[in-house]
């Protein structure tokens, strides 16, 4: 059987020869490319004799699938799934895995980080600077003490919570689909989260219920002093609401890592040109920590496939 591992894990050669060894050594014939592309047609290039695929967030669609009858599964080196076609793979028994887990640590980091640098300002303070500029009278807020409300409990929400919690003191409050019983934190409905915090931090997945779950509304219910990060998937939240709130002051500031499409953003996307909002070209899963673990995952959950102990199953 052949593995295709269709573009850079962003790890070196030599980390990764060990796991491509071991896939050799079961069986597998290896095969990867060093650039990334992602029209439809290099996919089904590159893809189209593979019986396994390793690839990130390239959109996995039913043409490609379609195009691949060898195709058993794909091990994505991603913690979402909803870039693949989930439709088409079941539909012709293809078992898709992910690497969950693999980033946990590098976007509870991140996430902390914009808390600290949106209610800091760091951004325009910076920018001051540069502009030999003083403070200016500027007077910024502290982390510690406040209320934190963060929706969607799982890995990442979970240790941002805890760092929240145990290392700045903060009250945390969180919204869940399912009760959650932690030894910090208490769960609330989404509305009293949302009228009690100073923070809202976002870690749930793309899907038909939290699509567009913060908009309009929601925002309204915030406190005029509260900042919403966003480390998600953009589409949770609609743009044009958070926009208009950002602009009318209903609330203090948002800081953004996800977006509807991958950055580069185009020229006229409503974020650039709006007040108080902090912009990551989506980086909150890259560190060289959580590439190396995620290639260790994907390689992994081959292994256990093959195995017949299939591993983060889809």
């Amino acid at each position: 059987m052949r593995i295709h591992l269709i573009e850079p894990l962003n790890v070196d050669q030599h980390f990764l020869s060990k796991f491509i060894e071991e896939a050799e050594n079961a069986g597998f014939e290896f095969h990867q490319w060093r650039d990334r592309k992602e029209d439809t047609q290099t996919l089904i290039e590159r893809c189209k004799d593979a019986d396994v695929v390793i690839f990130s967030n390239i959109s996995f669609t039913a043409e490609v699938i379609d195009a691949c009858p060898k195709l058993k599964m794909l091990s994505v080196a991603f913690t979402g799934v909803d870039h693949v076609d989930m439709k088409a793979c079941r539909e012709r028994d293809i078992l898709v895995s992910n690497a969950a887990g693999y980033s946990t640590q590098s976007v509870a980091e991140l996430t902390i980080g914009l808390m600290i640098g949106a209610f800091r300002n760091m951004v325009s303070n910076e920018a001051k600077t540069r502009n030999l500029k003083g403070r200016d009278g500027y007077v910024g807020n502290e982390l510690s003490g406040k209320t934190v409300g963060i929706i969607g409990m799982g890995a990442i929400g979970s240790a941002v919570g805890k760092i929240c919690s145990v290392a700045f003191g903060c009250r945390v409050l969180y919204y869940n689909r399912s009760p959650k019983k932690l030894d910090f934190g208490k769960q609330v409905p989404l509305n009293d989260l949302l009228k009690a915090s100073d923070i809202v931090s976002l870690h749930v997945p793309l899907n038909d219920e939290s699509r567009g779950m913060i908009g309009e509304e929601e925002l309204a219910q915030m406190k005029s002093t509260a900042v919403i990060i966003n480390t998600a998937r953009g589409p949770v939240v609609e743009t044009q609401a958070l926009v208009q709130a950002l602009r009318r002051q209903s609330i203090a500031a948002a800081a953004i890592d996800m977006y509807e499409q991958e950055p580069p953003l185009p020229a006229d996307h409503p974020f650039l040109s709006c007040p108080n909002i902090m912009l990551m070209p989506h980086i909150a899963y890259a560190t060289q920590e959580a590439f190396r673990l995620r290639a260790e995952i994907v390689f992994k959950n081959i292994l256990q496939w093959k195995a017949g102990k299939p591993q983060n199953v889809q």
